[in-house]
C-alpha cells in the first residue's frame, strides 16, 4: 500500500511539474494581461498645450535682432605686422631650429664608421646618414628630425639593425 501511495505522489508531482504554467501580472494601470506583461505609461507623459507652444516660439524669434556690420575704432593690424615682422627678422637671424637625430655608431676607428654608415644605407636607404668626425672620434648619424614624434618612428627601425643607437637632441640648420 505504501508503495501504490508513492507512485501516485511522483505521479502526482510529474503531472503537476510538466504543466504549462500561465502567469498573469498586473501593469500600472491596474489592467490584468495573461502571458504577456505590458505598461501604459501615457499616464507619466507631460501634457503641453499647443497653444503655449506657439506663443514659446513666437517669443523667441522676436527677441532675436538684425544685427549690423560696426567699422572698428580702434585696429591694431599696423602694429600685430610690426610685431610679426620683427619675429620673423629675429628667426632669420638664427639660422637654426631645434630637432633631432639619430646617432648609429660613436668611436675612434673610421673603418668601423665607415662600415655602419654602409650597412645603414643598405639596410634602410630611405634614411640619410652623414659621417662626422669630431677629434677625436667619428660618428655616424642618421636622419634630420624636427619632432621627436617623427624621429620615433625611424628610431625604432633603426634600433633593430644598430642595438647602440641612441635618439639625440641636435641644431638644425634653416634653409
Amino acid at each position: 500500500m505504501k508503495a501504490t501511495q508513492l507512485v501516485l505522489v511522483i505521479v502526482i508531482i510529474a503531472t503537476v511539474s510538466c504543466a504549462k504554467k500561465t502567469t498573469s501580472s498586473t501593469s500600472r494601470t491596474g489592467t490584468t494581461q495573461s502571458g504577456k506583461y505590458t505598461e501604459d505609461l501615457s499616464v507619466l507623459r507631460p501634457k503641453v498645450e499647443e497653444d503655449t507652444a506657439r506663443n514659446q516660439v513666437q517669443a523667441n524669434e522676436s527677441n532675436t535682432k538684425a544685427t549690423t556690420y560696426v567699422e572698428p575704432k580702434y585696429a591694431i593690424n599696423d602694429t600685430l605686422h610690426s610685431v610679426l615682422d620683427s619675429i620673423s627678422r629675429f628667426n632669420h637671424s638664427v639660422g637654426f631650429v631645434d630637432g633631432f637625430t639619430i646617432q648609429v655608431y660613436s668611436g675612434l676607428k673610421r673603418e668601423e664608421a665607415l662600415n655602419a654608415k654602409k650597412s645603414l644605407s643598405t639596410s634602410l636607404p630611405d634614411i640619410d646618414s652623414e659621417l662626422q668626425y669630431v677629434q677625436p672620434n667619428y660618428r655616424v648619424r642618421a636622419g634630420k628630425y624636427y619632432d621627436r614624434f617623427a624621429a620615433q618612428r625611424d628610431y625604432v627601425a633603426i634600433k633593430k639593425h644598430f642595438p647602440n643607437a641612441i635618439l639625440l637632441p641636435e641644431r638644425l640648420p634653416i634653409r
